[in-house]
């Protein structure tokens, strides 16, 4: 399972709680933003180069595994 401990964090005063990249003030959300709206992970990383491209994997394959969690292997 991934952990995202070190990836992640929330802090009541930075984005009013709203979960970012550990040590870049980048919402997850636009991670997810850029994806959903047709752009690559590339294009994600080159507009927010402070974030790692370890952070950005790490929470899409956490992503995952809380989606396919409940799925039974066939």
């Amino acid at each position: 399972m991934t952990t995202l401990s070190g990836i992640t964090h929330r802090h009541p005063e930075i984005l009013s709680g709203v979960p970012v990249f550990v040590g870049t003030r980048i919402p997850v959300r636009s991670l997810f933003d850029y994806l959903e709206g047709g752009d690559s992970l590339e294009e994600f990383l080159h507009q927010f180069p402070s974030v790692k491209r370890e952070q950005a994997i790490a929470v899409l394959d956490a992503a995952y595994e809380a989606v396919t969690a409940d799925a039974h292997s066939t």
